[in-house]
């Protein structure tokens, strides 16, 4: 089965937890996931399969979308309620208009440096094992944007968050940041991944609904990888799948879903001032001019 899940990943589960279960489910081995979500977070998880796999790189290329709550007042060695407690503070008195405020603060392009609770690898071994043993490493700070902070929720000493952001940001760290900037310290409670890309939360589906019916559930690649397209003449396409850079009058720079003239999807290509040339191929396009 070659295709994609909208996969709801459960709480108490790792992202590769749910994927070994996918595996048994379809019985295969070549399954992959986009996009780690932590243990206790639960939300869209996008899943592929079989040749679609290859594709994997390119699922999350899109904005993230989280629904995160915040328990201020305290901080935990791993950032979410589930680590220890490192810290305590109190959370001083301020309205909803003032956390509006410091959240604008947060909106751009900004650095962050990773937690320590993190599957980033330095020196060949995860971050999250180095902290297990006690170890903490400097981290290079990374580069993020933050789209869109809406508050959903005021209740102090807890707050609830919309986040939009780009791939690479961390939320847990992103809480941190703000209850700093509120005086204060914090962790977070609970976080659901509403939207990656092109996968929605409303459009998941549980491991429990796979299991009874993975073909009702499997997706064609084209319909969520959420990438601009552009459709080729066989001639075009036989050229760009055979690694020829080829011009296509009118090609917009960027990357792109190359699909060949009956809307196959064959390549993922990057494009310059027209000249298209393949990323990624899926499929070779026959040599439309050999009889």
């Amino acid at each position: 089965m070659d295709g994609v899940f909208n996969l709801y990943k459960p709480a108490g589960f790792t992202s590769n937890d749910a994927v070994a279960v996918m595996r048994k489910i379809l019985n295969m081995k070549k399954v992959g996931h986009g996009g780690t979500l932590d243990p206790d977070a639960t939300g869209v998880l996008p899943v592929f399969t079989g040749a679609a796999t290859r594709l994997l790189e390119f699922a999350v290329e899109g904005k993230k979308e989280y629904v995160a709550e915040f328990r201020l007042g305290i901080k935990t060695s791993t950032g979410d309620i589930s680590g220890d407690i490192v810290a305590t503070k109190s959370v001083p008195e301020f309205s909803q208009a003032d956390l509006e405020q410091v959240l604008q603060k947060f909106l751009g392009m900004q650095k962050q440096v990773p937690p320590m609770y993190s599957a980033i690898k330095i020196g060949g071994e995860k971050l999250y094992q180095l902290a297990r043993k006690g170890e903490e490493v400097e981290r290079a700070a990374r580069d993020i944007e933050i789209y869109a902070l809406e508050i959903l929720g005021f209740n102090l000493p807890k707050i609830r968050i919309r986040v939009e952001c780009s791939k690479g940001t961390y939320i847990r760290t992103l809480g941190e940041d703000i209850a700093v900037a509120l005086g204060t310290v914090g962790t977070m409670k609970k976080l659901v991944r509403t939207k990656v890309g092109g996968f929605e939360l409303a459009d998941s589906h549980t491991l429990e609904e796979i299991r009874e019916n993975p073909s009702a559930y499997v997706m064609e690649p084209l319909a969520v990888i959420d990438l601009p397209r552009l459709v080729l003449t066989a001639n075009q396409a036989w050229r760009i799948t055979s690694g020829v850079p080829t011009t296509v009058r009118g090609a917009e720079n960027g990357r792109c879903l190359a699909l060949s003239p009956e809307n196959e999807l064959l390549a993922v290509v990057n494009i310059t001032e027209e000249i298209v040339k393949a990323e990624k191929v899926l499929k070779k396009y026959a040599n439309p001019n050999q009889n």
